[in-house]
């Protein structure tokens, strides 16, 4: 089992890989004296990780919890369905001193944490991430909340959880489409601060395509690694944190006006093209970078281009709703060297626009 910490002081939690056996009792230790709802979806609970939990804490005697399945998909991920849990912690006769254990992928961890967030002013919740891409990103650091038709995450709270565990057994499950949706993410670790773990996917892209699972047991602990890291430094994103959001902002524009049909992995790959072709343009970094990140995500089987027919300027105006945006311009994490990237605030539109038709 390996276990590394977020250190936010009071708000401090362990994050804990290995399989449910290693960390059961640690979780029915937090959950002890107090009654929690399971929140899945039903493709997690298809695959039988519901009914694996479920097991694991009546053998480990606690059986103050009741569960509760979610359709999935990100079309579900709004207010609805945020109110839709509160109503379902109601009737399970939730107060302010139990849990919320979100047994999921992001879109689920997400709602989870924001219904936690707000429900009866705020309840503990703990991420139990069963893909790749809620491992090494959405469980960790505290962000939580739903869309709205006008963009992705723009309403939410920043709520930590008391807990993040991995059964590593779940990610043998995935289809492959969603373990390479996780690996756009740890990519853009590596871009964004760390050259050594570039180059060690660099070295060992055929691992990651076959699923090598010692490998990636060792992949994900040093992305949650590098986000824990970021996450202690600036919380609630009033400066450094925004590092995080390399690839996200094109990103999210595509995700949206594909009516979220291109997954949210697949997406942040097209906007860290987008993003290196912008910063080439503005002599931020060279054009070896560009090549070396698109040809590390093309081995990864990753997108580097725009959808067919993309419109370049509905891209610039969706990004415009980019939460991270300020006084009404657009602001973009760029690179200028591998592992190392800069926030640029009031992006010219129209390079903008030049770099988004260079990756059509």
């Amino acid at each position: 089992m390996n276990t590394l910490t977020v250190d936010l002081g009071d708000r401090s939690y362990p994050i804990v890989l290995g399989n449910t056996a290693d960390w059961i009792e640690l979780l029915c230790e937090k959950l002890s004296g107090r009654t929690a709802l399971i929140i899945t979806d039903e493709n997690v609970d298809a695959a039988g990780h519901l009914e694996k939990l479920e097991k694991a804490l009546a053998a480990n005697n606690y059986t103050d919890f009741q569960s509760l399945i979610l359709p999935p998909g990100e079309e579900h991920k709004s207010l609805a369905t945020v109110e839709f849990i509160a109503k379902a912690a109601v009737a399970a006769k939730l107060d302010r001193k139990s849990c919320m254990i979100a047994l999921s992928g992001g879109v689920v961890g997400d709602l989870t944490g924001f219904a936690a967030a707000i429900y009866m002013r705020g309840i503990e919740f703990i991420q139990l991430p069963t893909t790749l891409l809620a491992a090494v990103d959405s469980s960790v650091g505290g962000k939580t909340g739903a869309d709205l038709p006008e963009g992705k995450n723009l309403i939410g709270a920043f709520h930590q959880p008391q807990m993040v565990a991995l059964d590593t057994d779940t990610l043998s499950t995935l289809p492959e489409t969603e373990y390479r949706n996780g690996l756009a993410e740890v990519v853009k670790y590596g871009m964004i601060m760390d050259k050594d773990f570039f180059a060690l996917l660099q070295n060992n892209t055929e691992k990651l395509n076959s699923f090598d699972p010692g490998f990636y047991a060792k992949i994900i602990i040093r992305s949650c690694e590098c986000k824990a890291g970021v996450v202690a430094g600036d919380e609630r994103e009033q400066g450094s944190r925004a590092i995080l959001n390399y690839g996200h902002t094109v990103g999210h524009a595509v995700e949206k006006l594909s009516n979220f049909a291109l997954p949210h992995g697949r997406a942040v790959a097209i906007g860290m093209a987008a993003a290196v072709r912008l910063a080439v343009l503005m002599d931020l970094c060279s054009k070896d970078v560009e090549a070396l990140q698109n040809q590390l995500l093309t081995e990864l089987k990753l997108p580097t281009r725009l959808p067919e027919n993309s419109d370049v300027d509905a891209i610039v105006q969706a990004m415009k709703s980019d939460k991270k945006n300020s006084s009404g311009g657009i602001t973009m994490v760029l690179p200028t060297a591998v592992g190392e990237v800069k926030i640029v605030k009031g992006v010219d539109e129209e390079l903008l626009k030049t770099a988004l038709k260079g990756v059509l």
